[in-house]
């Protein structure tokens, strides 16, 4: 039998019922949706409506990580889609780190989607692929919390599951096969020093879909956790503004 964790305080899912656009948002790997919370807020005082749910297996402990696939972490944004398109007559979708390819994801998948906003965005991480073929090995350390303001700290799990890395290994190159398949607008975030996914992805990214509308806008003083760090408040000024300009186009 599965033991079952309770979710930790500040992990839980955030819903705000605003006007007729939606806000979906992802946290990332190993992480919870105390990293996107902030944003998250920002972006229902502005009116709009909001969800960020929690991808399964995260925000309560490893051992329940450890049991999940990457369809899971898929069900789990798809839910927050479906909440939304209840509601709203248009969606944009923003996610941090593991987040951001699933954004990317839903562009893929859904081509209702208005505009995508990947921070820190993952499809290629050449340091996990040594750790896939890691044998009696179940947990590794922590890749959380990888911020500059030393008095942050990320709501994130103290170990990695190494059937985890798995899981996301083949969610990224999925992703990143299909990243012509996006058309849509984005506005892409990269942290010019990020100890967990090199900034390469970004630029990557920026490159292989196929938008016309597409913006790569480089974060000086935040390392991975952009959106905990000195950059919050630039990232989500600039989103409300793309937000706003993509809305009257």
């Amino acid at each position: 039998m599965t033991k079952t964790y309770p979710v930790l305080e500040g992990a839980e899912p955030f819903y705000f019922v605003g006007n007729k656009v939606g806000i979906l948002i992802s946290h990332g790997f190993t992480g919870s949706t105390q990293s996107m919370r902030p944003l998250g807020e920002a972006y229902a005082k502005a009116g709009y409506t909001v969800c960020g749910p929690r991808l399964k297996g995260h925000g309560t402990h490893y051992e329940e990580m450890e049991q999940t696939t990457y369809h899971d972490w898929v069900a789990s944004i798809e839910e927050g889609y479906m909440w939304l398109k209840e509601r709203c007559d248009t969606i944009f979708v923003t996610g941090l780190s593991m987040g951001g390819t699933l954004t990317l994801y839903m562009a893929e998948t859904y081509p209702d989607i208005k505009a995508v906003i990947p921070i820190n965005a993952a499809v290629e991480i050449s340091d996990m692929a040594s750790v896939a073929t890691l044998e009696g090995i179940r947990f590794l350390d922590a890749i959380g919390s990888d911020i500059k303001r030393p008095e942050v700290k990320e709501l994130a799990y103290e170990k990695t599951p190494v059937q985890s890395v798995k899981e996301i290994l083949t969610l990224m190159e999925k992703v990143k096969g299909d990243l012509p398949k996006i058309s849509c607008p984005a506005l892409i975030f990269v942290s010019k020093e990020d100890h967990v996914v090199p900034p390469y992805n970004s630029k990557l990214i920026a490159e292989q879909i196929t938008s016309f509308d597409k913006q790569l806008v480089e974060l000086s003083d935040s390392y991975h956790v952009a959106t905990l760090d000195n950059d919050q408040a630039i990232i989500i000024e600039k989103t409300l503004k793309f937000i706003k300009e993509q809305l009257v186009k």
